[in-house]
């Protein structure tokens, strides 16, 4: 059996492996350290910073379970009365290419209408190409780009009118 649903304050270690695991394929990828990137997602997401966003900021934070295991996790971020912003959709390495990405996403889409947010955004690796193309087929349009001293690559902004 498998479901999305709001994750409770005990799925935070399991969701952090979640977001962890699945950030670093990426930093492997474009080669990230924790030396050259320690703010980067895969390097900087600890317990500490997903309890912070659930008890202190209460965002909307959901998971995708399957047979009992945490396999897919995001997390929302509320802009303003219009806009949402998405954060770390992850899905573990072996669990990818099964349309547990795109659930998660229909997902969002669903909850940010909820929420009265008529558009989505995201911040995601420029260089990411297949991540980008992903979400420019899910109906996101890129807005810029901004390349910061404290990261080794360009930071790409997309949104998406929901």
């Amino acid at each position: 059996m498998e479901e999305i649903r709001p994750m409770r304050i005990e799925d935070i270690p399991e969701c952090v492996n979640v977001i962890r695991s699945a950030f670093k394929t990426v930093a492997d990828d474009l080669g990230f350290t924790e030396e050259n990137a320690p703010r980067f997602t895969a390097f900087a997401t600890d317990d500490r910073r997903l309890y912070y966003q659930f008890a202190e900021e209460h965002r909307p934070m959901y998971v995708f379970e399957k047979e009992g295991k945490i396999i897919g996790y995001y997390s929302l971020a509320v802009l303003n009365d219009d806009e949402i912003e998405l954060n770390n959709l992850s899905v573990l390495p072996d669990q990818r290419h099964n349309g547990i990405g795109k659930k998660l996403l229909e997902d969002c889409f669903s909850r940010a209408k909820e929420l009265g947010a008529k558009k989505v955004k995201i911040g995601i690796v420029e260089e990411n190409k297949i991540l980008r193309r992903w979400y420019k087929d899910s109906g996101f349009v890129h807005t810029g780009s901004i390349k910061y001293d404290f990261f080794p690559f360009t930071c790409g902004y997309m949104e998406k009118e929901v």
